[in-house]
């Protein structure tokens, strides 16, 4: 399936006339990166190493083939339609070769953040079902030390080793045959479920994201409009595998319209450097980069000192950018930098585009194909200027790259799908020309250097610690990261404040959780100093208003 791209200069004209396009039965591998591939020479990825050196160079061709093999050994392992799959690769091009295997026998992939700890991993696992686990050497230990709750899985693949118990990726695709036809396979419809993300919330431990097969093609509006992807171009988005930012920046979007993919296998610290490095040496034209990495790029480094002269489009979404740094990337590059509004649950919803003039601060304005609208409790529209939640109408046409429902889950499903709508939990206002400008999370979760961050999960995290009576996590402002993770904590007799209590219990939810998600700054209170409601449950809005009141920000 290739796209014509629709040239958007008129956007209301544009926006009033897209129809979704979208097959009773579709399959990205086989309807859309099978059909690029027919171009054996056309790029399809670059993958580098920490430094930025060594590349590897896929063609759709290359991907094509390769995910035929990996297809033929998960169908020798008794692998179907619908059977989920646990993927745990950091930025390599099995990741990719993965993701399209499971696609073309309806597989269902789960791709799983890297720095997921044992509790994470077990969780995750025995929450889908997975029957397969495909996972890198480099993660390998963490598994195993949660291996014997995995009963599910069936099948332990391992990437870039060899170890007992576990069946070496390189030796089952050495003798794994290439031939596979689309006729072998059972089809699947673009209902069908494709691919399950974890997301964070504040009343709930991690949702299972389900997305359908039309995902894909939904991308088409993140592709064309917002991130104005051609099939000439190499996009880079800095991104983890086990995050929707990469089924966005250097996967569907990408691949729809036949570009190619930059991958950067990154370790330990973010290195400006290293960024504006490889944008250098391998001529990347599209970039997109959290709030926090372009903060860093212009603090740290002399971007005049590179030659960035093939960048045509740079991108942000997650986070608001302070204009301080939209503006010396300009005066550095010539280019804007457009930002853009979507979810783990859906795909571009709102965004600048080149079809009109960027608001500095606004999200921009609805991606064709989305009917986004500011709505009250009851998905009443408002008019602009007033303040309410940001919600898709979802009849009596559903948006393709909505996701098809949180999975097992018929209270958040209840919460988030009413009156027609679809309520994203995020607030925000639109202005009088449509363009619609952030105001916050509704269910509080915490953006930090481009990471989500549930503060239920750090709370149950802190409180599974002996000296823990009660917690409360908010997130607080912070000039490099956007926002630090924040404990209140009100501890069980027999302890007392310290510094070295402090340092224990950042350790001890960095070992629990996810490194990222431990609180940066912990602050012992007294249990009436934790504001609640009267059914018992933290008013994190009031914490973080007294916050914002201390740092002088309110």
């Amino acid at each position: 399936m290739k796209n014509d791209i629709p040239n958007v200069t008129d956007y209301n004209k544009a926006y009033a006339e897209f129809e979704w396009d979208v097959p009773e039965f579709y399959n990205f591998a086989w309807d859309t990166v099978d059909t690029w591939a027919e171009d054996r020479t056309k790029l399809a990825l670059i993958s580098v190493d920490e430094n930025g050196d060594n590349p590897k160079y896929h063609t759709f061709w290359d991907m094509k083939i390769l995910s035929k093999k990996l297809a033929n050994v998960l169908r020798e392992k008794g692998v179907k339609k619908g059977d989920k799959i646990f993927l745990f690769l950091p930025r390599i091009p099995e990741f990719y070769i993965a993701v399209l295997a499971a696609s073309r026998i309806g597989a269902v992939f789960m791709p799983t953040p890297t720095l997921s700890t044992p509790h994470d991993i077990d969780y995750r696992v025995n929450s889908a079902g997975a029957t397969v686990a495909i996972v890198d050497k480099e993660y390998m230990d963490r598994v195993e030390e949660t291996r014997e709750t995995l009963k599910t899985v069936k099948n332990f693949i391992l990437v870039g080793g060899e170890k007992e118990g576990w069946e070496s990726y390189d030796k089952l695709m050495a003798s794994a045959s290439r031939i596979l036809e689309k006729d072998d396979v059972e089809p699947t419809r673009s209902e069908d479920p494709m691919l399950i993300y974890f997301t964070s919330g504040t009343e709930s431990l991690p949702k299972m994201v389900l997305h359908k097969q039309s995902y894909a093609i939904g991308h088409r509006a993140t592709g064309f409009m917002v991130q104005d992807v051609k099939p000439t171009d190499l996009q880079w988005t800095i991104a983890d595998t086990g995050w929707a930012k990469t089924a966005w920046g250097k996967l569907f979007p990408q691949w729809m319209y036949g570009a190619a993919a930059l991958q950067w296998y990154a370790k330990g610290r973010f290195s400006p450097k290293t960024v504006l490095k490889i944008l250098e040496k391998y001529g990347v034209t599209i970039f997109c980069a959290p709030p926090t990495a372009y903060r860093m790029l212009i603090l740290e480094e002399d971007l005049k000192g590179y030659d960035l002269h093939n960048l045509r489009h740079s991108l942000s979404a997650g986070e608001a950018l302070n204009p301080e740094v939209i503006r010396v990337w300009k005066e550095s590059t010539g280019l804007d930098v457009y930002d853009y509004y979507g979810q783990t649950e859906t795909v571009s919803l709102l965004g600048n585009c080149r079809a009109f003039p960027i608001r500095l601060g606004s999200m921009g304005k609805p991606t064709l194909g989305h009917h986004v609208k500011i709505v009250d409790d009851d998905a009443n529209e408002l008019p602009p200027g007033e303040e309410g939640h940001i919600a898709l109408k979802i009849e009596p046409v559903r948006p393709p790259g909505l996701m098809k429902e949180y999975w097992q889950n018929p209270e958040a499903n209840e919460k988030s799908f009413h009156n027609g709508w679809y309520f994203t939990g995020d607030k925000a206002f639109m202005d009088e020309d449509g363009y619609f400008w952030f105001v916050g999370r509704a269910d509080d979760v915490i953006k930090s250097s481009g990471y989500r961050i549930g503060p239920f999960e750090v709370e149950s995290a802190l409180q599974e610690h002996e000296a823990v009576m009660e917690s409360a996590v908010i997130g607080v402002p912070d000039d490099v990261r956007g926002q630090l993770v924040k404990a209140f904590v009100v501890l069980a007799p027999g302890y007392e404040p310290s510094d070295e209590l402090v340092k224990g219990l950042q350790n001890y939810v960095k070992d629990l959780t996810a490194p990222y998600k431990y609180p940066r700054i912990i602050e012992f209170v007294k249990p009436e100093d934790l504001p609640k409601t009267q059914s018992g449950k933290i008013k994190r809005k009031e914490l973080r208003k007294r916050e914002l009141e201390k740092m002088g920000k309110n």
